[in-house]
């Protein structure tokens, strides 16, 4: 029989092990963000069986799952300040011409509040002229 010799160079060598590193390290951040995921999982099912959400049980459980899968699918994210700004900005623009910059007053003014109270109050006062 005859044996094939194909030299390997040190730069395939180098690649190959690149490429084997590269690959560990993304196996162990999806493990991490999967097990961040679980642990949130935990924190949100003691809150919900704790009654400290502002749903009935069977609802807050039922989020709790869904927000999990998202997470694991990658599909649960956070936006940034900046985008809610964003957002709030383009509400405003929606509103009709005479009650626009009232909106944008009322969105740069901090709020009052809370999601747990029934929402958050923005008021602004307008002097008038």
């Amino acid at each position: 029989m005859f044996a094939l010799r194909t030299p390997i160079s040190y730069r395939n060598l180098t690649l190959c092990a690149l490429g084997a590193l590269l690959g560990a390290s993304a196996l162990a951040a999806g493990s991490r963000d999967s097990s961040s995921a679980q642990a949130q999982y935990i924190q949100d099912r003691a809150a919900c069986n704790a009654g400290q959400s502002n749903e009935d049980r069977a609802t807050c459980l039922k989020e709790a799952g869904a927000a999990l899968q998202a997470a694991r699918r990658g599909g649960l994210t956070s936006a940034g300040p900046t985008d809610y700004q964003r957002n709030a900005m383009r509400r405003c623009n929606e509103q009709p011409a005479e009650s626009r910059d009232d909106c944008v007053a009322r969105m740069q003014s901090p709020a009052q509040g809370s999601v747990e109270a029934g929402g958050l109050l923005r008021e602004a006062e307008t002097p008038v002229r």
